[in-house]
């Protein structure tokens, strides 16, 4: 999908309503949606709510090239498990000892992350389940691919891999990864960014994501006290 003039989304909103639409064949009593923080929570979170389905996340973090920080080359996700670009690695020359390094950085702001967003939403079993992961765009892929593999290792029965935007580089990393990858807009033009697809966009505060969250849980209670009260029995 290629657009002219205004971005195809107004903000991260209607960016997960828009991508709840294409994630529809995937609606089942059996769905688990998962975002990836910062940025993919309000969209997860219109996802989730259309599709009635429980919500959590997966923390993961790039890592980053060190003389240019805006670009990685791997990933690291809450689990611990590292996904590393491996011809990027060859021409960067680091040396282990430089990846491990920033690889443990990376963990530690993630578990710290972690936690805070674990105080507003309770992990929840992904065993045979479907699992959704989303992100509000994917420019390297690296962090989406950290994500998959980490879910992988929790006996997922299926994951999908989505977002509202891909860049074309992105999109061929990610897909071999999961069992489907659904993005509304798949790029091939460069420099990509993420934001140029969005009408109001900026990077997300960790008070606005446990915010989103906990607005998301306090919903979720209040719906299922209202079924047991018309006499359905509560998730």
């Amino acid at each position: 999908m290629i657009f002219e003039g205004r971005p195809p989304f107004q903000d991260r909103v209607d960016a997960g309503k828009q991508l709840a639409e294409k994630l529809k064949i995937y609606q089942s009593a059996e769905t688990i949606v998962l975002a990836i923080p910062r940025g993919g929570v309000p969209v997860a979170i219109e996802v989730a709510r259309s599709f009635n389905a429980p919500l959590d996340v997966v923390v993961t973090r790039k890592i980053a090239i060190p003389d240019n920080p805006e670009a990685g080359y791997g990933a690291v996700a809450e689990d611990g498990t590292v996904f590393l670009n491996e011809p990027l690695l060859s021409q960067l020359g680091l040396s282990q000892r430089q990846i491990e390094y920033q690889a443990n950085q990376v963990l530690a702001e993630i578990e710290r992350r972690s936690a805070l967003y674990r105080g507003k939403l309770p992990r929840t079993s992904l065993t045979d389940k479907t699992a959704i992961i989303i992100d509000d765009g994917l420019a390297s892929g690296f962090t989406m691919v950290a994500a998959v593999k980490s879910i992988q290792l929790q006996k997922a029965a299926r994951i999908v891999a989505a977002s509202p935007v891909a860049s074309g580089k992105a999109y061929e990393l990610i897909q071999p990864s999961c069992d489907a990858l659904v993005c509304i807009v798949v790029s091939h033009f460069y420099p990509f960014a993420v934001a140029s697809f969005y009408h109001h966009w900026h990077d997300l505060t960790d008070e606005e994501v446990t915010g989103y969250l906990k607005a998301w849980q306090t919903r979720r209670v209040r719906e299922k006290g209202k079924d047991f009260q018309d006499g359905s029995l509560p998730e």
